[in-house]
């Protein structure tokens, strides 16, 4: 398998970990993904949100965190 082939089959892994949490908040959905070790644009790419979008998902994360 080549690297690109790797990465698509990571993104539809991630998409299919997270399509059954359809209603699930998108601070939920990242907190799935990061597990796949996921870049910032690859889980806005399977979530259907901009990047900017998946950073304020974490920093809200870690806001209820503390």
């Amino acid at each position: 398998m080549k690297k690109n082939d790797d990465d698509d089959v990571r993104l539809m892994l991630a998409y299919l970990c997270i399509a059954t949490e359809a209603e699930a908040s998108l601070e939920r959905r990242v907190q799935i993904l990061d597990r796949f070790s996921l870049s910032d644009a690859q889980i806005a790419k399977v979530c259907g949100v901009v990047v900017q979008s998946v950073r304020n998902a974490r920093a809200n994360v870690r806001k209820r965190r503390r």
